[in-house]
């Protein structure tokens, strides 16, 4: 990096811990509830402490060696490649609480650091890369770091601790409105799985354009009823054409930027077109389904996926995707896969499932409903990305003091 400005230093962590680092222990879980905690290695994010990956463990001596007091920092020492070196400030969020020895455990001397601004920067990206570049092991799938490491680890730090405790504020009020958009997502996806609950199955009615409630009769139909499989001819070509991909969990279909590498015997490709609605046969227990956008139109897709479109005038297919993505329709796919060894449904199989359906222009009204409150979530989840990313690029220039905050001249040493 840049050399530090005037009042900055670069230290290295061992230098301002007090004390030592130490691992966990990591006992068996007891059978019941005790009153005392260890926590699971998912507990540590990227966003703080996960208070519900712990596990009940008995108060003996090792347990009791190992409780977490208020300002213990906690380090991953093992992980996977992109979690190894996650840190969190424990802050008793959890009462009687140990920690498993795939974490390390060290406290910051408070009269040489503020603990808010080490916390801040342990998290940041430069630290967070200096973990994944110095993690080694015989898996790919599981890295570790040492103390060593961990004690060498590079803190730029202003020398004046009440500039420590300014920057800290400034990234903790961040912060705060990160975890605010996090909590309004949350809400705003239980309350459209309580809206589906309701209106998929007629428990509530919407309003008509006349402003009076719906009141048609719904039926139960095979979805055989409802769509029909596209009809399409093989790609002789496909290597040219760009990939499609249906996002598992209800989450669309997008652009891969990939292209596909053909062979005698694989599977064969087909166009697909904006207004589709599109079926991963292998995935569709796990919500590989999606309507193609217009971003999309025109994209290949292996014959692994089906396309469909509406039966006649009486269905809607933004009606019949968010019904896909019910525990109902689920339970129903599982149902037809089950000891059956594998997870692909077969059109017929498809087709065979019965699903509630009510008249056309209720089908509609729910689908608009629906889709709003889709809406909604994802102009939720874009300004989440957003401060998250803006976050990152404030904590790049307040802990490297390219950016300097105001110190009032009673608070300057």
């Amino acid at each position: 990096m840049n050399q530090l400005p005037n009042g900055w230093k670069q230290i290295n962590l061992k230098n301002i811990i007090d004390g030592s680092i130490k691992n966990g222990f990591s006992p068996v879980a007891a059978s019941h509830e005790t009153g005392y905690w260890v926590l699971s290695l998912g507990a540590l994010t990227d966003d703080g402490i996960q208070v519900s990956e712990i596990k009940p463990v008995l108060p003996e001596s090792k347990i009791l060696e190992n409780i977490l007091s208020m300002n213990d920092f906690l380090v991953s020492r093992s992980n996977t490649p992109s979690k190894v070196g996650r840190s969190i400030r424990f802050q008793n969020e959890i009462n009687n609480c140990a920690y498993p020895d795939l974490m390390m455990r060290f406290r910051i001397n408070s009269e040489k650091a503020d603990v808010a601004y080490i916390e801040q920067f342990l998290r940041s990206s430069f630290v967070r890369s200096y973990f994944t570049n110095s993690a080694a092991g015989s898996s790919k799938t599981m890295v570790k770091i040492n103390k060593r490491i961990l004690e060498n680890t590079l803190i730029y730090l202003p020398e004046n601790i009440n500039e420590q405790t300014k920057i800290a504020q400034i990234l903790t009020t961040w912060d705060n409105a990160i975890r605010t958009i996090e909590q309004l997502i949350q809400n705003s996806e239980q309350q459209k799985q309580a809206l589906m609950q309701q209106l998929l199955t007629g428990k509530k009615r919407l309003f008509d354009e006349n402003g009076e409630r719906f009141c048609g009769v719904w039926e139960t139909k095979k979805l055989s009823t409802l769509i029909q499989e596209i009809n399409k001819e093989k790609e002789i070509f496909p290597d040219v054409i760009e990939l499609l991909t249906v996002k598992l969990h209800h989450k669309g279909a997008v652009r891969s930027g990939k292209f596909p590498k053909t062979t005698e015997k694989g599977r064969p490709y087909y166009k697909r077109y904006a207004g589709e609605l599109i079926i991963g046969r292998q995935n569709l227990h796990n919500g590989g389904v999606a309507i193609v956008p217009d971003e999309c139109n025109g994209l290949i897709a292996s014959s692994a996926i089906s396309s469909f479109n509406a039966k006649g005038d009486n269905t809607d297919l933004e009606f019949i995707l968010s019904v896909m993505s019910t525990e109902y329709f689920k339970f129903m796919v599982n149902n037809l896969t089950g000891g059956t060894g594998q997870k692909e449904v077969s059109v017929s199989q498809l087709m065979s499932i019965s699903i509630p359906v009510p008249p056309f222009k209720e089908q509609q009204k729910i689908a608009a409903v629906l889709t709003a409150a889709d809406n909604e979530i994802d102009t939720l989840k874009q300004t989440l990305c957003r401060l998250k990313t803006e976050k990152q690029a404030l904590m790049q220039q307040l802990l490297t003091g390219k950016r300097r905050v105001f110190v009032a001249l009673s608070e300057q040493e």
